[in-house]
């Protein structure tokens, strides 16, 4: 009902006032109001999804990607290396070296620190008479070493070593009881007159007993690498010490590194204070020879006619030694014809095997022999600094080789640089030349490091 006008208030004023508080219209309920002021969204299809999917891991990769750029960047770098790009193996011109190989038993010869001249006969253990005093005077220089001028300590004569100088049956030293001899006379004795007298008395004195020299020569035999031998006395009177061609040879080329060993076996006839008349070595014909230098000879019934020896050949003006062995000469009546049976093949093995042994440029200067690796894919060039000559004979292949000088090879250096050397052949016979970097080595490049792997 309206309300009835206030008195003294303009009619016009009370119907505009009511017109002000008229009510609201209502509102429309939620849901329409929902539905008129939100968008729905798009219908999903694989397009969409890609897209979406895209703009959430393509940051995520971006940031993986630079994580990894960081960590290949900052990664040590691999080690440089050497690599050989020449032939690894070099053959002599000229045919397979032909020597004149005695036609019965068996033997070798070697060019130490270089190779085999080759060998003959079965290769198989066999008795070899006084070429086992050898072991015997390894053994005491090893035990007893002396060199240059040394004589070594005295050694008394037993009543026992007089006793067996009067045997007749073997090779003897005409030494006394009470008698004192130097180690260096010892060894002549046992080597020039090849007295087994000697040898015996010799082990009693190194080890005490024969029998505890005995193992300690067949300590030695096993620590040269001497597989095929055994030694059951110091003199090699007994035919069950044997022995092979190449076994001997691993033991020549050792006990010839001592110097007084070499004066000793190089000496054709001595004189020695206390005992009667000079003393003549049984290898005296071949040490006439030039360069040969001898080792030990060896006869009896059971092994026949042997001889040890040594010889020089010179190449470039460098002596290069040769140890060969011939055993088992037995084409002779008697048992010193056998002897001098090894000596005639030995003399007529040395002078060409001495002939054969000569040198040849392997590696010539400023060749492109291998280059440095860095590891990631780079590879600058090597070239040698000088001609490399080895020493071999007719057919002979040696092994060629790169490797470091000592250090580490750099990251980075100027061409010209040496990081190494080339080298051919093994042991005391190798030779070697530096190596260079024929241009500058630098480091790896960024996209190299970047894409490196492992």
């Amino acid at each position: 009902q309206p309300l009835p006008a206030a008195s003294g208030t303009p009619a016009s004023l009370v119907e505009a006032e009511r017109t002000k508080q008229q009510p609201m219209p209502p509102l429309p309920p939620l849901d329409l109001l929902a539905e008129l002021t939100n968008t729905p969204p798009p219908p999903q299809t694989p397009v969409r999804t890609v897209v979406r999917r895209v703009k959430i891991w393509t940051p995520l990769v971006l940031l993986l990607l630079v994580v990894f750029a960081v960590v290949q960047l900052v990664r040590p770098l691999p080690d440089p290396t050497l690599a050989l790009s020449a032939e690894e193996t070099y053959t002599f011109e000229g045919g397979k070296l032909q020597l004149p190989w005695p036609a019965e038993g068996q033997g070798a010869a070697e060019v130490v620190g270089v190779g085999s001249l080759g060998q003959y006969g079965a290769q198989k253990p066999a008795p070899i008479a006084s070429v086992a005093k050898t072991m015997t005077a390894y053994v005491i220089l090893r035990d007893h070493p002396i060199t240059g001028k040394q004589v070594g300590p005295k050694i008394t004569v037993d009543k026992k070593a007089e006793e067996e100088s009067k045997a007749k049956s073997e090779s003897t030293a005409p030494i006394k009881e009470g008698q004192q001899f130097t180690e260096k006379q010892m060894l002549q004795l046992l080597m020039i007159p090849s007295g087994n007298n000697a040898a015996r008395l010799l082990a009693r004195w190194d080890a005490g007993s024969e029998e505890a020299f005995v193992k300690k020569m067949n300590d030695a035999a096993k620590d040269l690498g001497m597989t095929n031998s055994t030694y059951t006395d110091p003199s090699g009177l007994k035919a069950t010490t044997v022995s092979t061609p190449l076994d001997q040879i691993k033991l020549g080329k050792a006990v010839m590194e001592n110097d007084v060993f070499r004066e000793i076996v190089n000496t054709t006839r001595i004189e020695i204070p206390g005992i009667d008349g000079k003393i003549r070595n049984n290898n005296d014909r071949a040490l006439l020879m030039d360069g040969v230098g001898g080792i030990k000879t060896g006869s009896s019934t059971p092994a026949g006619g042997n001889l040890l020896w040594s010889a020089n050949a010179v190449v470039d003006g460098e002596v290069r030694r040769i140890v060969g062995i011939v055993m088992g000469a037995q084409d002779a009546p008697a048992l010193w014809q056998k002897l001098e049976k090894a000596i005639d093949y030995s003399v007529a093995l040395i002078p060409p095997a001495q002939e054969a042994v000569t040198s040849a440029v392997v590696v010539k200067k400023g060749q492109v022999v291998g280059h440095v690796d860095d590891g990631l894919g780079g590879r600058t060039p090597l070239v040698a600094t000088k001609d490399l000559k080895a020493v071999g004979w007719a057919g002979l292949e040696v092994k060629v080789e790169i490797a470091e000088n000592g250090s580490a090879v750099p990251h980075a250096a100027k061409a010209g640089t040496v990081v190494g050397q080339v080298s051919v052949g093994e042991g005391v016979g190798k030779v070697s030349a530096p190596v260079a970097l024929q241009k500058d080595l630098s480091e790896p490049g960024f996209g190299a490091k970047l894409t490196r792997l492992g």
